[in-house]
C-alpha cells in the first residue's frame, strides 16, 4: 500500500484522507475498504482521488468504492458528487464506456432443468448476441432511426416489439434519460454505433448463466421480493455498455475541453484527465446532453440483449418465456453523471452525482425506485470474476454519506496486459469446464484477460459494502455458463 500521510479510520470500513494531504484538496476523501483491500490497493489510486478533491464544486467528499483501482481521470470506483449551479462536469469522472451496467433476469427453471441444456443454451446465446471488438448488432437500424433509439432509450426498444413494460419500470430512470439530444453528437459517433445495438462487447464484458445454491441465500424475505424464490433457482446477468458510441462521446468531449476549460473558464486541474466544465456552460450542457444519448444507447443495447436471452430460453425450453418467468429483476448503470437531490447540512441540494465504475444503490422510500422495491430499497447488482460468482444486495438508507452509491464488480488488481501474460486463455478455458462452468468466448487471450486471479476477491470487496453501510447483500450467484467477447 502507499503510504498515505494522516489516513485515519472513520468506522470499521470508512477511512478518510484529510485536506491537508494535498494542496489543493476542496474536501477529504472518503475510501471504503477492509484492512485487506486497504493494503492491496494500488498507490495510483490514492493519487487519483485526492486529484478529484480538487475539482471546483464538489460536495461532501471525494469518494473510492472498495473495487477501486487505476483509472483514467478518476479512479474506476471513484464517486463526486458537484454542486449542479457552480460544479463541473468531467469526462474523467464517468468514463469512456458511458453507462455500462449490470441486467439481472430470474427464471422459474432449476439447475436440474437446465444442466442437461447447458450447452446449447450457451451455444446458441453465443451465436444470437454478437460479442468481441467491433461486433455488430442484428438489428439493423438506419442512422435516422438510431437517433431516435439513442433519444428514448428503452421506450424505443417497447414500441418496437423488444421489451416488455414491466422491464422498462425495473431500469433505471426507467431506461430513459431526459435530456438527451442526437444533435449534440458528432457524425463519428453516430458511425460507430448505429450498428452495435445489441451487442456484448468485449473486456469485462460478459453474460452468464447463474444459479443460487440455498446457502447463498442471505434474506429470504427480501431474496422472494426480488423474485429469488426457489432452491437451486437459475438466472441470467449480463454486463454491458453504449459500444464504440461512448467512447467516441466521451473523446469528442474531453478534446473541446481540453481547449475551453482553462483559457476559457480558468480552470486549473492537476490532471488533464479531470478535463472539465462548468456544468451550466454551453460546452457543459451540450455534453451532458450527448452523454445521457449514450446513457440511452446502452439501456437499449442491454434491453434488445435481454429479447435475445428470452427468444433463445424459449426456443430450446419450448415454452413462452412468461412461462419461463424471464423476469427482469433490475439493471443498473455505471459510469453516469446524473441529476440528484440531497440531503446536505440538513437542506435539499440538486447535484450532480458521478459515478465511474461505481453503482447507484438507493435506500428505502425514493420515489426514483419502482413501487415494488421503494420499501425495500435498490437492488443493486455487483459482478464478480467470471470464475468466482456475483451478487444481488440491496441499497440501504445509511448509505446517504455516499449519496447512495456502492461498489460496481470485484475490481482488477492486474493489468490485462500482465493477466494475458500470467495466464493461458485455453488452459482457463478448460479449467472451467472441468470445474462445471461452460465457455463461450471469442478469442483466448481475451479471456486471459479476465482471469479471476486478475481481480479483487468479490466476497471481500462485498464485506466492505456491509461493514460500510452502504449496501447489503441478499443472494450469492455461482456461474454455470459464459459468453465473453
Amino acid at each position: 500500500m502507499a503510504v498515505v500521510k494522516d489516513i485515519k479510520r472513520i468506522s470499521e470500513a470508512v477511512w478518510e484522507v484529510p485536506v491537508s494531504y494535498k494542496s489543493g484538496m476542496r474536501v477529504p476523501v472518503r475510501i471504503y475498504v477492509t484492512d485487506r483491500l486497504l493494503k492491496d490497493m494500488e498507490e495510483g489510486v490514492f493519487e487519483q482521488i485526492t486529484n478529484v478533491a480538487m475539482l471546483p464544486g464538489i460536495v461532501g467528499y471525494a469518494h473510492c468504492m472498495p473495487d477501486g483501482h487505476w483509472g483514467y481521470g478518476f479512479p474506476i470506483g471513484g464517486m463526486a458528487a458537484m454542486d449542479a449551479k457552480n460544479g463541473v462536469i468531467s469526462p474523467g469522472g464517468i468514463g469512456f464506456d458511458i453507462n455500462c451496467g449490470m441486467r439481472l433476469l430470474r427464471t422459474n427453471l432449476s439447475y436440474d432443468e437446465v444442466k442437461p441444456k447447458l450447452v446449447q443454451l450457451v451455444d446458441r446465446l453465443y451465436q444470437r448476441i454478437p460479442a468481441g471488438v467491433g461486433a455488430k448488432g442484428t438489428i439493423k437500424l438506419s442512422k435516422d432511426e438510431f437517433c431516435r433509439l439513442i433519444e428514448q432509450g428503452s421506450r424505443w426498444c417497447e414500441e418496437n416489439g423488444y421489451a416488455w413494460p414491466e422491464d422498462l419500470r425495473r431500469t433505471e430512470h426507467g431506461g430513459c434519460m431526459p435530456g438527451a439530444d442526437a444533435k449534440k453528437v458528432s457524425n463519428k459517433a453516430i458511425e460507430r454505433g448505429f450498428n452495435q445495438v445489441g451487442t456484448l462487447g468485449s473486456g469485462n464484458h460478459y453474460l452468464e448463466i447463474q444459479v443460487v445454491r440455498p446457502e447463498n441465500v442471505f434474506d429470504q424475505e427480501l431474496a422472494n421480493t426480488f423474485g429469488i424464490d426457489r432452491p437451486h433457482q437459475v438466472v441470467v446477468m449480463f454486463h454491458c455498455g453504449s459500444r464504440g458510441f461512448g467512447h467516441q462521446v466521451a473523446t469528442d468531449y474531453l478534446q473541446t475541453f481540453l481547449k475551453v476549460m482553462g483559457p476559457k473558464y480558468g480552470l486549473d486541474m492537476p490532471d488533464r484527465e479531470l478535463a472539465c466544465a462548468p456544468i451550466q456552460s454551453p460546452e457543459g450542457q451540450d455534453y451532458f446532453a450527448a452523454m445521457n444519448c449514450a446513457i440511452n444507447m446502452a439501456f437499449a443495447n442491454r434491453q434488445m440483449i435481454a429479447h435475445r436471452i428470452r427468444e433463445v430460453f424459449s426456443e430450446v425450453f419450448h415454452k413462452d418465456p412468461h412461462d419461463l418467468g424471464l423476469e427482469q429483476v433490475f439493471d443498473v448503470a455505471h459510469n453516469t453523471a446524473v441529476l440528484e437531490k440531497h440531503i446536505v447540512d440538513n437542506k435539499e441540494r440538486q447535484l450532480l452525482v458521478h459515478r465511474k465504475g461505481a453503482t447507484r444503490a438507493f435506500g428505502p422510500g425514493r420515489k426514483e425506485l419502482p413501487e415494488v422495491y421503494r420499501k425495500t430499497g435498490q437492488p443493486v447488482i455487483i459482478g464478480g470474476s467470471m470464475e468466482t460468482g456475483s451478487y444481488l444486495l440491496v441499497g440501504l438508507e445509511s448509505g446517504r454519506d455516499t449519496f447512495y452509491t456502492t461498489a460496481h464488480g470485484s475490481g482488477r488488481t492486474m493489468s490485462r496486459r500482465q493477466a494475458k501474460r500470467q495466464f493461458n486463455g485455453r488452459t482457463l478455458q478448460q479449467n472451467m469446464k472441468a470445474r462445471g462452468i461452460y465457455v463461450r468466448c471469442v478469442s483466448s487471450a481475451g479471456l486471459a484477460e479476465e482471469a479471476g486471479a486478475a481481480y479483487k476477491d468479490i466476497d471481500e470487496v462485498v464485506r466492505a459494502t456491509e461493514q460500510a453501510g452502504i449496501s447489503r447483500p441478499v443472494v450469492r450467484f455461482v456461474p454455470i455458463g459464459n459468453i465473453k467477447g
